[in-house]
């Protein structure tokens, strides 16, 4: 496998990636960067986890212009987490590497005057944002769509199924014919695959694997029960395993609360995020989480898409997911950047069936266990 520097990446930005502790490119981003640089379209498949954000981030840098003060880059995410978390992500890069590139995150739920003001001040050369907004602000042309040069598009699966293809079909239209565009995700289906091929210039197509992969470093497992005891039984659980950080995911936004209050009602502090839930309480909720205040985080789908948070040792699906895609990204919050993890799965016996179908999907084995005297056996 090739160095940065042998897939063409400048010193900066390879010092940069040394101060995080990346000394070595993973395998997306062995396969991307170069026809990244290359100004190459590119749909990319591969697991969470495995360093997506920075196979498009690093190529981006090096490809943006910074003596002119204008915006060339604009990604888009599906939730202000991800927004929030890629934008981070690319102020450490510049950072890291002294480099002259300015970002920006905008978000919907935001006061869009304010935003208009920061672009005006700013000039982002590198613009993050959720696609409603910026296609809004697309529109009272204050995001300057004919000097944008590249688009990415991350959970690429989400941003183009039927809810959102359209905002972000139209926010391409609006940009010039000679841009480049990205599109990340863990999965592609063919539906998407077609969407994503009909929008681009003979586009390279990277998947990992044949099959949508999950990171083998992950443990799974599933306990059976009756659908009146999963909380009492997410109590118990959590007391067994002491997860250094558990994500439990539940699947109506509704129940979140109530699981959170029961947790916390029996001494296990936590938070919850879902759709209802104010931007600030997100924040802060995933911030005590991230430090280690908290060691649960109850959460929906929605909000814990794209969720890039170290240290998660456990997930769980306190109701378990509807879809194979699903199971695939929550499982992928846990054992991030060469680490472990397990997630654990409260299963009742209509789901049954689900089990076996994943582990054919995924090639893996999910364990039955049981809970009994306080250990999980």
């Amino acid at each position: 496998m090739k160095s940065f520097i042998e897939l063409g990446l400048d010193s900066n930005i390879v010092d940069a990636l040394e101060k995080q502790g990346i000394t070595e490119p993973t395998e997306i981003q062995h396969l991307t960067i170069e026809k990244i640089l290359e100004n190459k379209d590119v749909i990319a498949e591969s697991y969470t986890g495995s360093g997506k954000t920075l196979a498009f981030l690093c190529p981006i840098f090096q490809k943006v212009n910074s003596e002119k003060r204008e915006m060339q880059v604009l990604v888009l995410a599906p939730t202000h987490e991800l927004v929030m978390q890629i934008e981070a992500q690319a102020k450490l890069l510049a950072s890291n590497g002294n480099l002259p590139i300015t970002s920006l995150p905008i978000i919907g739920d935001v006061n869009i005057e304010k935003q208009i003001k920061k672009l005006k001040e700013i000039k982002p050369h590198i613009i993050v944002a959720t696609p409603g907004r910026a296609l809004d602000l697309m529109k009272k042309k204050k995001i300057t769509a004919h000097t944008i040069k590249t688009i990415v598009i991350d959970e690429g699966d989400n941003l183009l199924d039927n809810t959102n293809s359209g905002t972000v079909k139209d926010i391409i239209k609006c940009t010039m014919r000679d841009r480049c565009l990205l599109v990340f995700s863990a999965t592609i289906s063919p539906k998407v695959l077609f969407t994503a091929r009909e929008l681009m210039k003979e586009p390279e197509i990277i998947k990992n694997e044949k099959k949508a992969a999950l990171n083998p470093n992950i443990k799974h497992m599933y306990i059976e029960v009756d659908p009146r005891d999963k909380v009492e039984t997410l109590r118990k659980l959590i007391s067994a395993v002491e997860p250094k950080k558990a994500l439990v995911f539940v699947n109506r936004g509704y129940e979140v609360d109530l699981a959170t209050e029961k947790l916390n009602y029996h001494s296990i502090p936590s938070l919850s995020i879902h759709k209802k839930v104010t931007k600030e309480q997100r924040q802060k909720a995933i911030e005590s989480f991230r430090s280690g205040k908290i060691k649960v985080l109850v959460s929906s789908d929605v909000s814990a898409r794209g969720l890039d948070i170290q240290d998660i040792t456990h997930v769980i699906n306190l109701d378990f997911p509807t879809n194979a895609s699903e199971y695939l990204h929550r499982a992928g919050r846990t054992a991030r950047a060469g680490a472990t993890g397990k997630t654990i799965s409260l299963v009742t016996s209509k789901e049954m069936a689900a089990i076996r179908i994943y582990e054919r999907e995924f090639n893996i084995n999910i364990e039955k266990k049981n809970l009994s005297h306080g250990k999980l056996n």
